[in-house]
């Protein structure tokens, strides 16, 4: 697996690292992880947004 570092202060590494340890998982994974949920969360709020009139009409054309 490639790698690389992210400059992040002292007291987000040890945020990390503590996190990481409830977890069990490592600081990598837990960093992984965290993206993951943020790109989720997302994901969720742009879901919430309602449909637009184009949209909706594509989704209630008659398709046979």
């Amino acid at each position: 697996m490639q790698s690389t570092s992210v400059r992040v202060d002292a007291d987000t590494h040890n945020e990390i690292k503590k996190l990481a340890e409830s977890l069990g998982t490592t600081v990598g994974d837990t960093v992984a992880i965290a993206i993951r949920r943020l790109r989720q969360d997302r994901i969720g709020e742009q879901l919430k947004t309602p449909l637009t009139a184009t949209e909706t009409q594509w989704l209630d054309a008659d398709l046979g």
